[in-house]
């Protein structure tokens, strides 16, 4: 196998990754807005996406959150996404 067709199958595999993978989030979505979830991912991020936009520890995250310096309404646990807990993409401190 040349180096030329190799680069041309890890592209294509890539690409089928891409897309299955955006196949996947798209419906994710849209059992979320089924089911009445309606959620603004450019508002809503996970602690990890939060740490890294606000330049801090998960663990900081998650000590606001048990502290109650992140208000409560600021939280949202998406049961179909495996419990996963999402916070207000806003500073805190």
């Amino acid at each position: 196998m040349t180096q030329t067709s190799e680069k041309t199958d890890v592209k294509n595999e890539f690409e089928a990754l891409m897309a299955s993978s955006k196949e996947t989030m798209q419906e994710t979505v849209n059992f979320l807005r089924h089911n009445g979830v309606e959620l603004a991912f450019d508002k809503w991020v996970t602690i990890a996406k939060y740490a890294e936009i606000y330049d801090t520890s998960t663990q900081v995250v998650t000590n606001w959150i048990s502290r109650g310096i992140v208000p409560a309404e600021n939280i949202r646990v998406v049961e179909e996404l495996n419990d996963l807990r999402l916070i207000k993409a806003v500073k805190y401190k």
